[in-house]
């Protein structure tokens, strides 16, 4: 994954002014690859002047104010892996007018009914406003590593590999399993709170997210939580911010819980019929085995994988060399009473099992697949699975949240679907699509009742609306 373009810079006196001539492009001199990624995720039409890249936790805090002053809205983004998530970003409040704003070559100042819980006057027209896509790339600095508190804390445009990298060298990894591993950076795994497998074990970003800071849409720099595991103080600002896409501030700084390394790892592979596989994994998840991921797979990724056939049940466990030795071959046992097909991984054929899983699913040549979140009761999972018409499906079977992934599908598909999850007390979201299918349904497709106070909270954090409209459910 390529970063920003760092050429044809703009000479804009205000930007350049917070973050320096490297640190502003203008659209049209944008790299191609970024202009589409950036274009995947916004309304056709929608008008985008700069990009911009702050390179400390100050001057984003600036950018954003200088954003609001002026007009702009923001696409808070990291290195765009999954900047296409979710709803397409769109300017203004629904049914409202656009605030009055300077002139953009104004330096940022505070203004009255900003931040959180203003009101800010309405009035002017959409044709006011336009995008600045502000990227957290440049702020990729280690802050804290407290070894023997077992936390971290690093700025939320360092990349997911470049985090492992450093706690593997004290023994230590963050356990999360983000799509993109190697491009994902720590900002956007917690925006779109995207755990993967082993939230099985180690639950899911927002349990294992400890303290954050963030900027606010009026460009104040807030906090919340700490860098110790026993901190209480404040408001639960992580859970918050966990899954908010980028509409509530704009993350600049995390701190997380790591684990030490596990001494050994094997997979158990179950292949076969999906009344045995059912019955396994029922087994299974009441039993007093320990695994670390539980996922279930559908026949044509099982293929794909080339782990056998039919629907198939991977099954990691990581521990000691004996646990995991006995816990493997005591599941091995309950497969093979079932008529299941069993094998275990071990060493270079795990990593590359789990290294694989996820790229099959999220990559994609030309970027162009459709990729669904859904959840649905654990115990409804492997009915799930042998009810969907998809070629490659994961549901993580302790959760019964999942993904599926298509290479082509209509906005009526989607739709049977999601009744189909509803109806097993669950629900499909559509995370990346094309943008004529988003504009054809409702990505969310929420129907609960929290939606009143879910604009209440927007409100709060973002009374002009200037953070990633519209890419939330409902139009937050």
């Amino acid at each position: 994954m390529k970063n920003f373009s760092t050429k044809n810079y703009v000479s804009t006196p205000a930007l350049e002014s917070i973050v320096g001539p490297s640190g502003i492009c203008r659209w049209e001199d944008t790299e191609p690859f970024w202009q589409e990624r950036i274009e995947k995720a916004i309304v056709p039409g929608t008008k985008i002047d700069y990009t911009v890249y702050p390179n400390t936790q100050e001057k984003l805090a600036t950018v954003i104010a200088w954003a609001g002053q002026n007009g702009y809205a923001v696409l808070p983004c990291g290195n765009g892996s999954k900047l296409d998530w979710g709803g397409l970003v769109k300017l203004g409040f629904p049914g409202e007018n656009f605030p009055i704003f300077q002139s953009d070559s104004d330096p940022p100042q505070p203004r009255a009914g900003m931040g959180a819980g203003g009101g800010g006057d309405l009035g002017g027209s959409p044709d006011a406003r336009a995008i600045v896509a502000v990227s957290t790339g440049r702020l990729n600095g280690l802050v804290e590593h407290a070894v023997g508190d077992l936390t971290v804390t690093a700025e939320a445009g360092m990349k997911f590999a470049d985090l492992q990298q450093i706690l593997a060298s004290a023994g230590q990894f963050l356990p999360i399993d983000p799509a993109y591993p190697q491009h994902a950076t720590l900002g956007g795994i917690v925006a779109t709170a995207e755990a993967g497998s082993l939230r099985h074990r180690y639950r899911g970003v927002r349990d294992m997210l400890l303290g954050i800071s963030f900027v606010r849409s009026d460009g104040q720099i807030a906090t919340a939580g700490g860098r110790v595991v026993k901190n209480v103080a404040g408001y639960d600002l992580m859970k918050l911010f966990s899954g908010s896409y980028g509409t509530l501030g704009v993350i600049s700084q995390v701190t997380f819980r790591v684990y030490p390394l596990p001494e050994t790892s094997a997979t158990v592979v179950l292949t076969g019929e999906t009344d045995a596989l059912a019955r396994s994994t029922q087994i299974l998840l009441s039993s007093a085995l320990t695994p670390t991921a539980v996922d279930l797979l559908s026949s044509d990724l099982v293929a794909k994988l080339g782990l056998g056939k039919g629907t198939g049940l991977i099954v990691r466990f990581q521990s000691i060399a004996e646990s995991v030795k006995e816990q493997s071959a005591r599941l091995v046992e309950v497969g093979e009473k079932l008529g299941l097909q069993a094998n275990i991984c071990r060493e270079n054929d795990e990593n590359q099992l789990w290294q694989t899983l996820p790229e099959t699913i999220w990559n994609s040549a030309k970027n162009s697949a459709i990729i669904c979140k859904i959840g649905v009761r654990p115990s409804e999972s492997v009915k799930l699975l042998d009810e969907l018409p998809i070629q490659d499906v994961v549901i993580h079977a302790g959760s019964g949240l999942g993904v599926l992934r298509f290479e082509t599908a209509t906005a009526d598909t989607l739709r049977q679907i999601r009744r189909g999850c509803e109806a097993k007390g669950g629900f499909l979201t559509v995370l990346a699509g094309s943008i004529d299918l988003k504009q054809q349904l409702d990505v969310w497709g929420y129907n609960g009742s929290a939606i009143d106070l879910m604009r209440g909270i927007k409100q709060q954090f973002d009374s002009q609306n200037i953070l990633s409209p519209n890419r939330f459910l409902d139009g937050i």
